[in-house]
């Protein structure tokens, strides 16, 4: 063995691979428990709003007159669930470019505001059937969804851009709504 100090080397002793592994693996393992509770914490809200919204996507939303472009029934689900998962990652990617929640707290805060701006539409305009109160807060959430975006892209570019799709799904939704609201007096 070479005796000449490198990198690694403190006071002579070598510092292996297995060594450097196992220093990294604990905040490996943190950012993979990180990662499961993103997940677990939109997909707990996504749940809630889904519970709120089952029965009146099958007895109310029928029966209201929609505005041209409105998607398919099954087209909701697939993509509500597709953006619920980047929503999470896009989150869990600010944890982990800052590294801790006190340097994420603003971006992560308002992250949570529009995660209950986002229940919260489902209550007003599922739950309490007043499209007209769910398009005034759909207006508030999509405002809080633009200010997240841009907190997200100042702590990681692809953290920002996966909540992109998100920003335009519910400016879509924005305009379900107030077609809904307007043709349904």
């Amino acid at each position: 063995m070479n005796n000449s100090s490198s990198p690694g080397q403190e006071n002579g002793n070598a510092t292996d691979d297995m060594d450097v592994g196992r220093y990294e693996s604990p905040r490996t393992g943190i950012s993979v428990l990180m990662l499961f509770a993103a997940l677990v914490v939109v997909f707990a809200v996504a749940g809630i709003a889904g519970s709120i919204t089952a029965s009146s996507v099958n007895e109310w939303y029928p029966t209201l007159v929609k505005p041209a472009l409105t998607p398919p029934p099954w087209v909701f689900p697939v993509v509500w669930n597709l953006l619920y998962f980047t929503m999470a990652l896009a989150a869990w990617l600010v944890w982990l470019t800052v590294g801790s929640f006190s340097a994420a707290g603003a971006p992560l805060s308002l992250f949570g505001s529009q995660l209950m701006l986002n229940l919260g539409w489902s209550v007003l305009f599922f739950g309490l059937k007043a499209p007209g109160i769910a398009l005034a807060e759909i207006l508030a959430l999509l405002i809080m969804i633009a200010l997240t975006v841009i907190a997200f892209f100042r702590q990681s570019t692809l953290a920002g851009i996966l909540m992109l799709p998100y920003l335009a799904w519910v400016g879509f939704a924005t305009y379900l709504n107030a077609g809904i609201w307007l043709l349904n007096g």
